[in-house]
């Protein structure tokens, strides 16, 4: 793989200096285009030491206005980001829509050490390249735009290349004992690099391996894929955007008559016997046994949290259901029985202009709290699957993708340690219409009600269909859905803190 990237390629500083200025100004002209474009570009800059890693990013951002660039290298993790999933950083730290993020020592750089020092087999190596392929592919659905350039040196031109730089008073502070033992180890980062590139390089976030014997080649095959990708991605956006623009939906108004997908969907509803009609909905408990029950989950709850806080285990709870199935409720029995200076909740509006210029996960990535607290989420990740479905703020391509999405962030999530809890609130449709007679009534409680609520409503079988299907996909062995039968308010708000108790239990144990 790496045989055509050590031929010895120069560059001469007169060809350098033609073509230097013109692939500058058009890499400036582009980027001022970038940022009104809907997708961030990422530039993943990796390779063997000594072969100008450093240098081209480096020089990226000289050459192109640094207010637009992100630019971030991963060290050891520190005691912060070793208390959440390991992608945590790495989501933290994407650009937004319009701007570049340039990143060294990424999500590639632990996996490729781990296995060249024998830390794990070739199956696990395999796992971790699974799992940064999942990554990638998740990013480049959403629209980034994803290059990866491996800086290769052979190994006599690497040996080189260290004595230079050691020679030199201003960088030989670059080459370190651990350079010239990777040196020694030269074979094991190769195999295991050509393993990594091989397994990882597709058509959505392709490697491109550039020679890094000389500085002027190395520059203007970097700047020059580099504007290639961006100009076409650009073109073929613009292109999208003016054809989406051309043919506009015909919007259905409120009052008219189903359009014929609308009756199918109505049939499909009808047709299926759901998950939701499956449960019993007039289970209840009495208001005696309830404050009982109240006073032991609780406090049962809190010695729960105290000890997961030692422990140093997360915790996070999921809400989502119909309007006015009682999820505020339910969230504030909880939150009476835990320490609020370990406890959040967290209410999930409709996306920040910051929030959309990135993928819809960002967000939640962000949130994520280190080690031993509680994160109650009141709406949550599976808005893209819902409301935006239902309501056609993503396209089908989108939520049916997203189903996979969730899987895999929830999947890290547990398999960091964390326990997690997804609860569905569910309610009749008669007894959402009582609750909504009783708020409209009620002096203090009318604020709850508005006029979504209403037009919601009149959407309950979409909703209904997309609640199953959200159940079906993403209700996992590790991360299950529990289903809340809600008529009853007194019963649910029991079951919502006994299976709390149950799972944090299960997380102790397992720890």
């Amino acid at each position: 793989m790496f045989e055509a990237a050590e031929l010895g390629r120069t560059v001469s500083k007169s060809e350098f200096r033609d073509q230097a200025p013109q692939l500058r100004w058009e890499l400036l002209q582009l980027q001022q285009r970038l940022r009104q474009a809907p997708f961030p570009v990422l530039v993943i800059v990796a390779g063997v030491d000594g072969a100008g890693k450093s240098e081209a990013v480096n020089l990226l951002n000289a050459w192109m206005d640094p207010r637009w660039i992100v630019t971030r290298s991963f060290a050891e993790p520190t005691e912060e980001e070793r208390q959440r999933p390991e992608y945590w950083r790495y989501w933290r730290s994407l650009p937004r829509a319009g701007t570049l993020g340039l990143f060294l020592s990424t999500w590639y750089s632990a996996p490729l050490l781990e296995r060249v020092y024998r830390k794990i087999g070739g199956a696990d190596f395999e796992q971790r390249l699974q799992r940064i392929l999942q990554f990638e592919r998740l990013l480049a659905n959403d629209g980034a735009l994803i290059l990866k350039f491996w800086m290769h040196l052979g190994k006599a031109a690497q040996k080189k290349r260290l004595k230079t730089l050691e020679r030199s008073r201003l960088t030989r502070w670059r080459v370190t004992e651990q350079s010239w033992k990777h040196w020694r180890m030269y074979r094991k980062f190769v195999v295991a690099a050509e393993q990594a590139i091989r397994r990882t390089s597709t058509g959505q976030a392709p490697w491109h391996i550039v020679e890094g014997l000389d500085s002027n080649y190395r520059t203007l095959i970097v700047a020059t894929r580099l504007r290639d990708a961006i100009r076409q991605r650009l073109d073929e956006s613009s292109g999208k955007a003016g054809a989406a623009a051309a043919i506009p939906e015909e919007p259905n108004e409120s009052g008219a008559r189903p359009t014929r997908g609308a009756r199918e969907l109505l049939r499909r509803v009808a047709r299926r016997r759901s998950i939701l009609a499956q449960l019993d909905m007039k289970q209840s408990l009495a208001k005696k046994t309830f404050g009982v029950e109240l006073e032991t989950y609780q406090g049962r709850l809190n010695q729960l949290q105290r000890r997961a806080q030692q422990c140093g285990i997360s915790t996070i709870l999921v809400f989502e259901g119909w309007d006015a199935a009682g999820k505020g409720g339910a969230i504030r029995r909880l939150t009476a029985a835990l320490d609020a200076r370990s406890c959040q909740v967290l209410p999930i509006a409709a996306p920040s202009d910051e929030e959309r210029a990135h993928h819809y996960l960002w967000r939640f990535w962000r949130h994520l709290s280190d080690a031993g607290r509680i994160t109650i989420f009141d709406r949550s990740w599976y808005g893209r699957v819902l409301v935006e479905r239902v309501e056609g703020l993503a396209s089908p391509q989108q939520w049916l993708r997203a189903y996979n999405e969730i899987n895999q962030f929830e999947e890290q999530l547990v398999e960091h340690g964390i326990v997690l809890v997804k609860y569905w609130m569910h309610i009749t449709k008669e007894e959402q219409l009582r609750r909504f007679r009783l708020r409209k009534g009620s002096a203090y409680k009318r604020w709850k009600l508005t006029a979504d609520d209403w037009r919601n409503r009149k959407k309950w079988a979409e909703y209904e269909l997309a609640v199953n299907d959200m159940i079906e996909r993403t209700s996992t062995r590790t991360a299950p859905w529990t289903l809340i039968e809600g008529n009853d308010k007194n019963f649910a708000r029991i079951k919502v803190l006994r299976t709390a108790c149950s799972r944090l239990q299960a997380g102790l144990k397992n720890r």
